[in-house]
């Protein structure tokens, strides 16, 4: 199996194209301050927001990210006991907009864009969207959202969606198609059980845990593994001189 071997690359966006787990950290800010948290690490902050943004996903799947991101502030503050205002959530819940992207994001998907078709399917809304596709500085073919589909990964739907709509408007189907994300929890897992391809872009491989994702069930399966959307091309690079 190699890279060239597919016609669409459908990408998880936050973590593996935006640096979701930088944004979320920074936008938690005023809260761990708040909670007096100071002295505790990044990663142990990021593994309680994982569990209560994957728990919320599941009890109101048809709510806009935005929204969701606001009730999920709610939820931490009640876990440290610290009080907070509408407008203290409905800033954090507007946040997606200052999440940064990895600094190889934009010139990858430059590249890529000249050799593949490249699909977003997101647990994102569509104005939230917005402007982390204006920072990746790309045309996306087809972006497919949470809020498109009433429902967030890990959940089958997103994929049962995705890979109708490619089918139909694309006349893509499962063997055209390498699934490319950080999470091995909202994606890799998800893929393997649809049968398709998937390349795991390690962002964490540095790091200890699973920060902003819940850990996955079992040992997903992956074709390809690259610590970097920059790994990915050059190694899609190698593959077109031979």
């Amino acid at each position: 199996m190699k890279l060239k071997d597919f016609k669409v690359l459908t990408f998880d966006c936050y973590g593996t194209l935006i640096d979701w787990e930088t944004g979320i950290f920074n936008g938690l800010r005023p809260l761990i301050e708040k909670a007096g948290l100071t002295a505790n690490s990044r990663d142990e902050i990021l593994e309680v927001y994982a569990k209560h943004e994957a728990d919320q996903e599941i009890l109101t799947p048809a709510l806009a990210y935005s929204v969701l991101l606001g009730v999920v502030y709610r939820r931490l503050a009640n876990t440290w006991n610290v009080g907070v205002t509408d407008e203290e959530a409905n800033i954090f819940g507007a946040s997606v907009h200052d999440w940064p992207e990895f600094p190889d994001s934009v010139e990858a998907l430059r590249y890529l864009k000249q050799h593949f078709k490249l699909v977003i399917l997101s647990n994102v809304d569509r104005v939230s969207f917005r402007a982390s596709n204006a920072r990746l500085g790309v045309e996306f073919d087809a972006i497919y959202s949470a809020q498109d589909i009433g429902s967030y990964k890990p959940s089958p739907r997103n994929f049962e969606y995705m890979l109708a709509r490619l089918k139909q408007d694309h006349g893509l189907g499962k063997a055209d198609i390498l699934h490319t994300a950080q999470s091995l929890f909202h994606d890799h897992a998800p893929a393997n059980g649809f049968g398709l391809a998937s390349a795991w872009i390690d962002r964490r491989h540095a790091d200890k845990g699973w920060g902003a994702t819940m850990p996955p069930p079992g040992t997903p399966k992956y074709d390809f593994r690259f610590e970097s959307m920059a790994a990915l091309a050059r190694a899609h690079q190698e593959e077109l001189k031979n």
